[in-house]
């Protein structure tokens, strides 16, 4: 009878101990101009252009790498966002181990947003902030405006804005991969704590070091696999709220002799509502 009192008592401790141990959900969100091989506006723009479809081929290569390496590392569970503009996902080059979440629009409310049961957010294939003098194709927004954001006086990039997004979730960054300009952004932005992986190195907006796809693949794989290890060392990007957001911009009006800097100010109450500017 003690016997087997007490092997109830240890099956209920290890399905108590099953139960309760928190599962890994790893949020990505994506973009194309970091990417390995990527390098001019061509490639990012001109959607179903052979440079283009070359492009988003590059990007499931790389995001293959990325979905494995954070399998491997113990990730339970994967939904990746295709964040890119016009899209850049390719459905028959998905790999097993993540829901691939693709279209516009994609509603308010829906299943697959980011929330406070993730583990921690990757931000794959980023470029670095508009103006960034050495980041391939750098822009914040739209490059064609030349937007630039500054944050309660902060200059502020899409990694920064992505994380403080995140952050209102309390959700941490923990990976961030783009060329070295961008990975030198998200350690300025996020600390010594951010894995990072350069896919290559600038040398003007759409001029590149290119490295070879199998050097890459291999480091964003243990770059994504170092990722889940590193995740209690990765706090969420907060800042002040109510946001002092400012804002600078080329009005494109045709009828203007040439591109008119614009200027504007606002209050963003809570970190959330970054999505509505």
């Amino acid at each position: 009878m003690k016997k087997n009192i007490l092997m109830v008592a240890i099956l209920a401790l290890i399905t108590a101990f099953t139960t309760t141990t928190a599962q890994i959900k790893i949020f990505i969100e994506t973009d194309l101009e970091g990417v390995s091989g990527v390098f001019n506006f061509t490639q990012t723009r001109e959607k179903g252009s052979p440079e283009n479809l070359l492009a988003c081929e590059y990007f499931m290569g790389d995001l293959a790498a990325v979905v494995r390496g954070l399998r491997d590392g113990g990730a339970d569970e994967i939904i990746i966002i295709d964040g890119h503009g016009n899209q850049a996902m390719v459905p028959h080059l998905m790999v097993p181990g993540a829901v691939y979440v693709t279209g516009k629009p994609k509603p308010d409310g829906n299943h697959w947003k980011l929330d406070k049961s993730f583990s921690g957010i990757v931000m794959f294939g980023f470029h670095a902030m508009n103006g960034t003098k050495d980041g391939v194709l750098h822009h914040t927004q739209s490059s064609k405006s030349e937007n630039k954001y500054w944050y309660n006086g902060v200059e502020s990039g899409e990694l920064a804005q992505t994380a403080i997004i995140a952050g209102h979730f309390g959700v941490p960054p923990i990976l961030v991969t783009g060329d070295v300009a961008t990975c030198r952004e998200a350690v300025k932005f996020f600390g010594n704590g951010i894995v990072t992986v350069a896919t290559k190195e600038g040398i003007a907006r759409e001029a590149a070091a290119l490295y070879p796809f199998e050097d890459t693949r291999k480091a964003l794989y243990e770059g994504a696999k170092k990722a889940i290890a590193a995740i209690p060392n990765c706090k969420p990007y907060l800042i002040t709220t109510p946001i002092k957001a400012r804002m600078e911009y080329l009005d494109p009006d045709p009828t203007l002799p040439k591109p008119r800097l614009v200027g504007k100010e606002w209050v963003i109450p809570t970190a959330i509502q970054l999505l509505d500017q």
